[in-house]
């Protein structure tokens, strides 16, 4: 959740407050001047104008910061006093330009280093923030303004190393380089910033890359800063001791790096302290408790971190404080009544807290702002009816006692912009959203509620809401989408049956997965040409997919339409510059070949179209899809041998590969599988259980990729793909040959099924080399030889079948192998040793079916009395034996057997 307020938005505040811009012996363009500008400066003045375009879109962050934009260098006429024009201020004596003020003034172009802006060298105040300068290296000659005290870069996008010459403005008061986002700075620049910067008060360095640098090269910061920001800039280590004396600080952003280790106690030291940002870290511990701690404090900010402890006593006596901020926590224990009613923002959620609310906050009518998300106890919503100015209330995940649900309300919530209700019992749309005409933003998600949704609710942000969740409930009718505005909206998992409802044009996600609907895709779906992202899979959808899908593939990340009865081609309307992330087409009744215009994804990460209809060769073109992750074509009608790649890099970022139970002949792909590198020492942090899904490349990270595959030998849907799982799926094809050594090269494979294929080699002893492997099944071929005693290296092994394949000598002991019955190997008569009855000292010779004892021995004669005639019968009644208690491995035995004689009959009846 954000705040309403976010902390780089104070920081500006802040500084415009305290007005910590230098004192300049100047006048501005109403002051009386009593010399004009010099001629020289002036021309400089209109070079630099006439080397930019002027592009509003250039100062869009402006409108975001609520500044005023347009551009300034229009003011700039040739024959007028310089010092009368926008942005320009200059020295009463001897009208040199000493301040030069184009802040979000629109102008797009570069700075080079022969820029005529280098001609001004009586500056002292320098403010070029909020435009943008097209990426261009920060020239070092920035550097030689002598008299500089001000200088703000600030969201100009420059790119590159930070110049060293900045660290020679020696008399900087204040140094604002946030926002370049691909800048860095190096730790020779950083120093000579530190120790040439004596001057400094302010020290903005938001977002500038500074990973290569350890936190202690921030210990010989000046003493005298009272603003120092650091937000975003990938700093490592515990937070600097000294930084918690700086007695004059007020304003101190550390918020997004990766600093660990406790809270000192000496923070309590900042007494001037006004606002602190050490959100985004990983800070753990307690938070200082000094009951006398921030008399001043006005924002708090210590949100997802691992901290712990209850919540510090000065928090409800500080009478300045206005925005408390400590969502995702670990914190405990109760809220206390606060103690002054100052408070404009309370973000508790998520963390460990107990109910209930206490009740001082239905007086903090101040209050715009309330995350209480994930409190142990029930929750009074009308405690809140009060608060007129709320505009954000979170209450999800607690058990909420709504008195109002079911009868009218008697009060509304006029402000209210966002309500989040998720998973809160509710079985009904709350009352006091009646007449809430601004809401912007809704989640009634995992909730009870059924039907209809009541007409009243259509009025309810009817020309704002633009963010509607209400996906995991039991709503069964949506006959139309009323909000003209609306961008999101999840409707899934409910009981909607009828046609698609279509939302209106301005929708970018689209999400009605697992309903009940029917019908076609109408083509006015086509119209919503925003769509970003849509779901329509686990419905019983029919028809052809819609040509007209070509208008939306070019701007649509993800596009979900499996699990429906969609029959016909895959139309071919994947236009050029497509930008799709996911493609999910699995369980229809798709057939034909697949159109090659999928290439024309060249973002494309998962694939599957496994379950379907295809009639095709193996698409080799699919290798230029470079950034593939997951291709699943399983359960289709391909065919053909498989050649080799273009190149090293066809198919090198795959995770999972199925083209399992098709008709593909010839040997195993040995060289698609020598490319699949990142199989090999792949490296993932499974604590942090990240998911493939569209992250931080699509405009959205909350969309998760899912496929269907066999894990184990289980075919399952994954709604969620772990970043570190990796399969390789042949099974159930005429591959035939060797298995190739080179697999023993995927040390980070989990899955790998050759089963049910004509493979005949030995089983390749660098096999023991896939340390990572979970499941192993290579049943069903035709192998020979020996297990290798190498796979007793396998830790991970969970779940082995090498059945029905010609294995002969002892089963390898030891580790994973003692935990594996009589099922892994059933089939294979040459084998002996633990779990199997025979004994390796046992020199008879092979046991056959017919020669087995007579416990088994009708079954056998049962299914095999069916060969001369009467087959079936013959076959389902030793089945049906076998099914009353006999041994898995020997029911699919007879299985084996009955398929293998189907095949040899039909074969003789084609002759």
């Amino acid at each position: 959740m954000c705040c309403l307020l976010r902390p780089f938005q104070l920081l500006y505040l802040l500084l415009f407050l305290l007005n910590f811009q230098p004192n300049l012996s100047s006048s501005s363009s109403s002051s009386s001047i009593t010399q004009l500008c010099s001629p020289e400066e002036a021309a400089a003045l209109i070079q630099f104008k006439t080397s930019f375009s002027i592009d509003e879109s250039s100062s869009w962050w402006c409108d975001y910061y609520s500044k005023i934009s347009y551009p300034k260098t229009n003011s700039w006429k040739e024959g007028l006093d310089c010092c009368s024009w926008d942005g320009i201020t200059c020295d009463n004596v001897n009208g040199q330009v000493i301040g030069l003020d184009l802040s979000c003034s629109w102008l797009y172009g570069s700075i080079a280093s022969n820029s005529s802006l280098f001609h001004l060298r009586h500056l002292q105040k320098l403010n070029l923030a909020f435009n943008y300068f097209n990426l261009s290296k920060m020239s070092s000659k920035f550097g030689q303004f002598a008299s500089l005290e001000y200088l703000n870069l600030s969201e100009a996008y420059f790119r590159g190393q930070v110049p060293s010459q900045v660290s020679h403005l020696s008399k900087l008061v204040s140094l604002d380089l946030s926002g370049n986002y691909i800048q860095t700075l190096d730790k020779h620049t950083l120093k000579g910033l530190i120790e040439n910067l004596t001057k400094v008060r302010q020290l903005v360095l938001d977002d500038i890359n500074m990973s290569s640098i350890s936190s202690n090269a921030l210990m010989n910061l000046s003493s005298s800063l009272r603003i120092l920001s650091l937000v975003g800039c990938g700093l490592i280590g515990k937070i600097p001791e000294n930084i918690f004396h700086f007695s004059q600080l007020r304003f101190l952003g550390l918020s997004y790096n990766y600093f660990s280790g406790q809270i000192p106690s000496s923070l309590t030291n900042l007494r001037h302290l006004e606002f602190l940002y050490i959100s985004n870290n990983q800070l753990e511990g307690s938070i200082p408790n000094e009951v006398t701690a921030f008399p001043n404090l006005i924002s708090l900010d210590l949100s997802f971190n691992l901290l712990n402890g209850t919540l510090p006593s000065w928090l409800y006596t500080v009478s300045t404080l206005k925005h408390i901020a400590l969502e995702n926590n670990k914190l405990s224990g109760d809220i206390k009544e606060f103690q002054y009613n100052s408070l404009e923002e309370i973000s508790l959620g998520n963390n460990k807290l107990k109910g209930p609310i206490p009740s001082s906050i239905s007086h903090l009518v101040n209050l715009t702002f309330v995350d209480l998300s994930n409190l142990i106890g029930i929750v009074e919503v009308d405690m809140f009816s009060k608060l007129q100015n709320l505009q954000v209330l979170d209450l999800s995940y607690n058990s909420l006692s709504l008195s109002s649900n079911g009868v009218s309300a008697n009060y509304t919530l006029p402000n209210l912009q966002g309500l989040y209700l998720s998973s809160c019992n509710v079985s009904e749309f709350p009352q006091f959203l009646r007449g809430s005409e601004s809401l912007k933003r809704l989640d009634l998600s995992n909730n009870r509620i059924s039907g209809k949704i009541p007409k009243w609710m259509w009025d309810v942000g009817k020309d704002s809401l633009w963010n509607l969740n209400l996906s995991h409930n039991s709503l069964t009718d949506f006959e139309q989408i009323p909000w003209k505005e609306i961008e999101y909206l999840d409707l899934s998992s409910n009981f909607i049956h009828g046609d698609l409802p279509i939302p209106p044009s301005t929708t970018m996600v689209f999400l009605i997965s697992n309903n009940s609907l029917s019908g076609e895709i109408p083509s006015l779906l086509c119209n919503a040409n925003n769509l970003e992202y849509l779901d329509l899979s686990h419905n019983n959808l029919s028809g052809i997919i819609p040509q007209c899908f070509g208008n939306l593939s070019r701007g649509l990340f993800v596009l979900n339409l499996q699990m429906n009865k969609f029959h016909g081609p895959i139309p071919s309307v994947f236009t050029k510059g497509c930008p799709l992330y996911y493609l999910n087409l699995n369980g229809n009744q798709l057939e034909g070949p697949l159109p090659q215009a999928i290439v024309n994804c060249r973002r494309l990460e998962v694939l599957d179209l496994g379950n379907n209809k295809i009639n095709d060769t193996f698409p080799y073109w699919l290798e230029s899809l470079t950034q593939l992750r997951v291709l699943v074509l399983y359960s289709n009608q391909l065919h053909g041998s498989i050649h080799g790649p273009w190149s090293s890099h066809s198919f090198s970022e795959i995770q999972n590969f199925d083209l399992s139970s098709n008709y593909f002949t010839g040997p195993l792909p040995v060289k698609y599988i020598k490319n699949f590198k990142v199989m090999i020492n792949l490296t993932v942090d499974e604590s942090e259980m990240s998911y493939m899904g569209t992250g931080g490349r699509a405009p959205g990270d909350f969309y998760g990729y899912s496929t269907r595959i066999a894990i184990k030998g289980q075919e399952m849907e994954l709604e969620k793909i772990f970043s570190g799982f990796t399969s390789i799926d042949l099974s159930n094809n005429e591959f035939q040959g060797e298995i190739p050594k080179v697999i023993g090269k995927l040390d980070s494979l989990r899955e790998l099924n050759l089963s049910h294929n004509n493979l005949s080699s030995c089983i390749p002893t660098t096999m023991g080399n896939l340390t990572a492997l979970e499941s192993l099944d290579l049943s069903s071929n035709k192998l020979v030889g020996k297990i290798p005693e190498q796979l007793t290296s396998l830790g991970s092994l969970e779940v082995l079948n090498l059945s029905q394949n010609q294995l002969v000598g002892p089963i390898p002991k030891g580790k994973q192998f003692n935990t594996f019955g009589n099922d892994s190997y059933a089939g294979n008569l040459g084998l002996c040793g633990f779990p199997l009855s025979k004994s390796c000292d046992n020199t008879e010779a092979p046991i056959f079916p017919e020669e087995a004892d007579s416990e088994f021995g009708f079954e056998w004669k049962a299914a095999l009395m069916g060969y001369g005639s009467g087959l079936v019968f013959g076959i389902s009644a030793a089945y049906i034996m076998f099914t009353l208690g006999k041994p898995r491995w020997l029911v699919r035995m007879v299985e084996e057997v009955g398929y293998k004689l189907k095949r040899y009959l039909k074969g003789r009846k084609n002759l």
